[in-house]
């Protein structure tokens, strides 16, 4: 074989996955939202637009959109800007034990999901869970959150960061504590305070990990809050704790309306890139690079 051509062999066999997997499912998405099928007849009913037409005229379709983007908001709380100023407080406060709080910190991204969920609702259980015995001590209660609407949406988020938290903690950590201790050390001795630091130096020195965090959060949290609604709400009270991606296997394997499924994952898709477009035109400007 020419060695010019060696490269392109050695890829192929990626290529191929990602066209199977990937590309083709894309696509075969994209043309499943024009048509009504129930995965079960053997013919498809192209309808057109009629799939799109039917979500944007449903006021709970753009109910699930508003949701979406409070997920969104909250996991980037939770697990980009919470995530960075923990890795700050461990690198710049804690002196010995840092393994501890790393081993710690990171346990959660080995544990299901799923038991993640069940603990959760057990611990906010708003009856008989550990934090309702200890606020009714006081005198205070908390809310039944898995019917109540803004509640859910804030304690689902909150399971999905404490899975991811670790895993974001520990990537930041390490591009922190890559920043030349000298930049540092000559702060402290001019007196300059912790959170000018964190603002002046770690967070333009580790803007790229960063970026890359936050992409990360975007892309992939949302995945994991499929597993928390599925597991404790199944998008309910009346979807108000249902986002775009639960809402796509909704439609598809609960009611077999395909077509439509299909339209919501089209439109997902069409989010999620203008999400990433805006970040890399806007946010990307900002990132340091090495050299």
């Amino acid at each position: 074989m020419n060695k010019k051509w060696l490269p392109y062999a050695l890829l192929l066999p990626s290529v191929i996955i990602i066209l199977i997997f990937n590309i083709i499912p894309l696509i075969y998405t994209v043309y499943l939202s024009f048509f009504d099928w129930n995965m079960i007849k053997t013919n498809k009913e192209f309808v057109g637009l009629d799939n799109y037409i039917e979500l944007f005229t449903n006021v709970k379709f753009y109910m699930i959109i508003g949701q979406t983007f409070a997920y969104i908001a909250l996991l980037v709380v939770f697990n980009t800007m919470i995530t960075y100023i923990f890795a700050f407080i461990v690198d710049y406060f804690i002196g010995k034990g840092k393994r501890i709080y790393q081993t710690v910190l990171f346990i959660p991204s080995v544990i299901s999901l799923v038991v993640g969920a069940m603990v959760f609702l057990w611990v906010l259980n708003p009856v008989s869970g550990p934090v309702a015995q200890v606020l009714g001590i006081f005198g205070i209660s908390i809310p039944n959150w898995t019917t109540t609407n803004g509640w859910v949406i804030f304690v689902i988020s909150l399971i999905v960061a404490w899975k991811v938290f670790g895993y974001n903690f520990l990537v930041l950590y390490s591009s922190i504590i890559g920043i030349p201790r000298e930049m540092i050390e000559a702060a402290k001795i001019d007196n300059v305070k912790p959170s000018r630091i964190f603002i002046d130096i770690i967070l333009p020195m580790s803007s790229a990990t960063g970026f890359y965090i936050l992409i990360m959060t975007i892309v992939q949290g949302l995945q994991y809050v499929f597993t928390p609604i599925s597991v404790i709400t199944k998008g309910g009270p009346n979807y108000q704790s249902s986002n775009l991606i639960y809402h796509a296997y909704h439609e598809g394997f609960t009611l077999y309306k395909t077509g439509v499924s299909a339209a919501v994952s089209t439109i997902t898709l069409i989010i999620f890139f203008s999400l990433l477009l805006i970040q890399f035109l806007v946010v990307e400007r900002r990132v340091k690079y090495e050299n």
